[in-house]
Protein backbone atom coordinates (compact mmCIF):
# COMPACT_ATOMS: atom_id res chain seq x y z
CA UNK A 1 0.00 0.00 0.00
CA UNK A 2 1.63 3.41 -0.68
CA UNK A 3 2.02 5.11 2.54
CA UNK A 4 5.08 7.72 2.57
CA UNK A 5 6.33 8.38 6.24
CA UNK A 6 3.99 10.02 8.04
CA UNK A 7 4.40 12.94 11.49
CA UNK A 8 4.24 10.95 14.46
CA UNK A 9 4.75 11.21 18.22
CA UNK A 10 6.40 9.17 20.39
CA UNK A 11 5.10 7.68 24.21
CA UNK A 12 7.11 5.92 26.57
CA UNK A 13 6.68 2.74 28.07
CA UNK A 14 8.51 1.00 31.29
CA UNK A 15 11.67 -1.35 30.56
CA UNK A 16 10.63 -4.80 32.18
CA UNK A 17 12.54 -5.86 34.78
CA UNK A 18 12.03 -8.82 37.81
CA UNK A 19 10.33 -5.69 39.65
CA UNK A 20 8.59 -4.74 36.60
CA UNK A 21 10.79 -1.19 37.39
CA UNK A 22 13.10 0.23 34.73
CA UNK A 23 13.99 3.02 32.01
CA UNK A 24 11.28 4.02 29.19
CA UNK A 25 11.31 1.99 26.29
CA UNK A 26 10.09 3.90 22.99
CA UNK A 27 6.59 3.62 20.99
CA UNK A 28 5.91 4.83 17.95
CA UNK A 29 2.44 6.31 17.63
CA UNK A 30 1.27 7.27 13.86
CA UNK A 31 0.53 11.53 14.03
CA UNK A 32 -1.59 11.48 10.85
CA UNK A 33 -3.25 9.28 8.10
CA UNK A 34 -2.02 10.24 4.14
CA UNK A 35 -5.22 12.74 3.25
CA UNK A 36 -4.76 11.78 -0.12
CA UNK A 37 -5.64 8.15 0.77
CA UNK A 38 -9.04 9.34 2.54
CA UNK A 39 -10.01 11.18 -0.34
CA UNK A 40 -8.99 8.41 -2.94
CA UNK A 41 -11.25 6.26 -0.65
CA UNK A 42 -14.32 8.76 -0.81
CA UNK A 43 -13.76 9.47 -4.80
CA UNK A 44 -12.66 12.97 -3.83
CA UNK A 45 -9.94 15.55 -4.76
CA UNK A 46 -7.37 16.10 -2.01
CA UNK A 47 -6.20 19.60 -3.19
CA UNK A 48 -10.14 21.01 -2.81
CA UNK A 49 -10.89 19.18 0.30
CA UNK A 50 -7.73 18.69 2.69
CA UNK A 51 -8.12 22.26 4.19
CA UNK A 52 -9.56 21.47 7.58
CA UNK A 53 -7.51 17.98 8.06
CA UNK A 54 -4.01 20.58 7.36
CA UNK A 55 -5.27 22.78 9.85
CA UNK A 56 -6.11 20.15 12.71
CA UNK A 57 -2.33 18.91 12.09
CA UNK A 58 -0.95 22.64 12.03
CA UNK A 59 -2.83 22.98 15.78
CA UNK A 60 -1.21 19.72 16.88
CA UNK A 61 2.26 20.29 15.59
CA UNK A 62 2.00 23.61 17.31
CA UNK A 63 1.00 22.59 20.83
CA UNK A 64 -2.54 23.85 20.16
CA UNK A 65 -4.30 20.77 21.34
CA UNK A 66 -7.15 22.58 22.77
CA UNK A 67 -8.15 24.44 19.66
CA UNK A 68 -7.67 21.57 17.60
CA UNK A 69 -9.45 19.18 19.46
CA UNK A 70 -12.53 21.99 19.12
CA UNK A 71 -12.10 22.30 15.08
CA UNK A 72 -11.75 18.49 15.02
CA UNK A 73 -15.34 17.96 16.97
CA UNK A 74 -16.23 20.72 14.66
CA UNK A 75 -15.85 18.98 11.94
CA UNK A 76 -17.15 15.65 13.35
CA UNK A 77 -20.15 17.46 13.94
CA UNK A 78 -20.95 17.62 10.20
CA UNK A 79 -19.50 14.80 9.10
CA UNK A 80 -19.19 12.13 12.30
CA UNK A 81 -18.03 9.49 9.95
CA UNK A 82 -15.17 11.37 8.26
CA UNK A 83 -12.10 8.55 8.97
CA UNK A 84 -8.93 11.19 8.92
CA UNK A 85 -11.16 13.45 11.38
CA UNK A 86 -11.66 11.26 13.85
CA UNK A 87 -8.55 9.25 13.38
CA UNK A 88 -6.76 13.06 14.11
CA UNK A 89 -9.22 13.17 17.29
CA UNK A 90 -7.84 9.86 19.23
CA UNK A 91 -4.04 11.50 18.25
CA UNK A 92 -5.19 14.43 20.21
CA UNK A 93 -7.32 12.93 22.77
CA UNK A 94 -4.24 10.72 23.72
CA UNK A 95 -1.46 13.74 23.85
CA UNK A 96 -4.19 15.19 26.04
CA UNK A 97 -4.21 12.55 28.68
CA UNK A 98 -8.09 11.19 27.07
CA UNK A 99 -6.28 7.41 27.00
CA UNK A 100 -9.65 5.61 27.45
CA UNK A 101 -11.74 8.44 24.71
CA UNK A 102 -8.62 7.81 22.47
CA UNK A 103 -8.77 3.83 22.94
CA UNK A 104 -12.27 4.02 21.94
CA UNK A 105 -11.93 5.97 19.06
CA UNK A 106 -9.39 3.88 17.49
CA UNK A 107 -11.26 0.67 18.22
CA UNK A 108 -14.35 2.40 16.27
CA UNK A 109 -11.88 2.97 13.64
CA UNK A 110 -10.84 -0.43 13.08
CA UNK A 111 -14.54 -1.58 13.52
CA UNK A 112 -15.71 0.67 10.81
CA UNK A 113 -12.30 0.95 9.01
CA UNK A 114 -10.94 -2.71 9.24
CA UNK A 115 -8.57 -2.01 6.03
CA UNK A 116 -6.65 0.63 7.33
CA UNK A 117 -3.57 -0.25 9.62
CA UNK A 118 -2.44 3.10 11.42
CA UNK A 119 -5.55 2.64 13.65
CA UNK A 120 -4.35 -0.64 15.22
CA UNK A 121 -0.99 0.77 15.28
CA UNK A 122 -1.54 3.66 17.35
CA UNK A 123 -4.35 0.97 18.99
CA UNK A 124 -1.25 -1.00 20.26
CA UNK A 125 0.67 1.68 21.38
CA UNK A 126 -2.21 2.80 24.21
CA UNK A 127 -2.35 -1.05 24.56
CA UNK A 128 1.53 -1.27 25.54
CA UNK A 129 1.76 1.59 27.75
CA UNK A 130 -0.72 -0.34 29.47
CA UNK A 131 1.37 -3.55 30.09
CA UNK A 132 -1.40 -5.04 27.85
CA UNK A 133 1.56 -6.73 25.73
CA UNK A 134 -0.67 -9.63 23.98
CA UNK A 135 -3.45 -7.60 23.19
CA UNK A 136 -0.76 -4.83 21.36
CA UNK A 137 0.76 -7.63 19.48
CA UNK A 138 -2.49 -8.59 17.84
CA UNK A 139 -3.40 -5.16 16.76
CA UNK A 140 0.36 -4.86 15.52
CA UNK A 141 0.20 -7.82 13.67
CA UNK A 142 -2.98 -7.42 12.29
CA UNK A 143 -1.50 -3.49 10.90
CA UNK A 144 1.22 -5.16 9.27
CA UNK A 145 -1.26 -7.83 7.85
CA UNK A 146 -3.27 -4.85 6.10
CA UNK A 147 0.06 -3.01 5.17
CA UNK A 148 3.55 -5.02 5.17
CA UNK A 149 5.58 -2.13 4.17
CA UNK A 150 4.43 -0.39 7.99
CA UNK A 151 7.93 -0.02 9.05
CA UNK A 152 6.51 1.68 12.08
CA UNK A 153 4.29 -0.72 13.05
CA UNK A 154 7.08 -3.44 12.47
CA UNK A 155 9.04 -1.33 15.08
CA UNK A 156 6.74 -1.49 17.65
CA UNK A 157 6.30 -5.01 17.65
CA UNK A 158 9.72 -5.74 17.54
CA UNK A 159 9.63 -3.26 20.69
CA UNK A 160 6.63 -5.59 21.97
CA UNK A 161 8.56 -9.16 20.96
CA UNK A 162 11.72 -7.56 23.44
CA UNK A 163 9.33 -6.72 25.86
CA UNK A 164 8.06 -9.97 26.42
CA UNK A 165 11.19 -11.33 26.26
CA UNK A 166 12.63 -9.49 28.71
CA UNK A 167 9.98 -10.67 30.88
CA UNK A 168 9.95 -13.84 30.58
CA UNK A 169 14.36 -13.59 31.44
CA UNK A 170 13.37 -11.88 34.52
CA UNK A 171 10.72 -14.61 35.57
CA UNK A 172 13.05 -17.06 34.74
CA UNK A 173 16.23 -15.47 36.70
CA UNK A 174 13.97 -15.22 39.74
CA UNK A 175 12.96 -19.26 39.34
CA UNK A 176 17.14 -19.71 38.76
CA UNK A 177 19.15 -17.02 39.79
CA UNK A 178 22.07 -18.91 39.45
CA UNK A 179 22.20 -18.40 35.76
CA UNK A 180 24.95 -15.94 34.86
CA UNK A 181 23.69 -16.68 30.86
CA UNK A 182 20.46 -16.29 31.56
CA UNK A 183 21.22 -12.96 33.66
CA UNK A 184 23.82 -11.72 30.71
CA UNK A 185 20.68 -12.00 28.49
CA UNK A 186 18.43 -10.48 30.49
CA UNK A 187 21.11 -7.41 30.98
CA UNK A 188 21.40 -7.16 27.80
CA UNK A 189 17.87 -6.97 26.40
CA UNK A 190 16.95 -4.05 29.07
CA UNK A 191 20.36 -2.14 27.51
CA UNK A 192 18.78 -2.43 24.46
CA UNK A 193 15.64 -1.20 25.39
CA UNK A 194 16.87 1.49 27.53
CA UNK A 195 18.69 2.83 24.39
CA UNK A 196 15.94 3.51 22.62
CA UNK A 197 15.16 6.24 24.27
CA UNK A 198 18.04 8.59 22.74
CA UNK A 199 16.67 8.93 19.22
CA UNK A 200 15.18 11.92 18.47
CA UNK A 201 11.35 12.39 16.89
CA UNK A 202 11.47 11.97 12.87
Amino acid sequence: MPFPPTPMVQRRLAQPSSSRQATPCRWRHALALVTALWFGLHGLPASAQDAPYTEVQRLVHAGQLDAALQRAEAWLTDKPKDPQMRFLKGVIQNQTGQTDAAQDTYTQLTQDYPELPEPYNNLAVLHASQNRFDQARAALEMAIRLNPAYAMAHQNLGDVHARLAAESYARALAIDSANPPLRLKLQSLQTLLGATTGSQAR
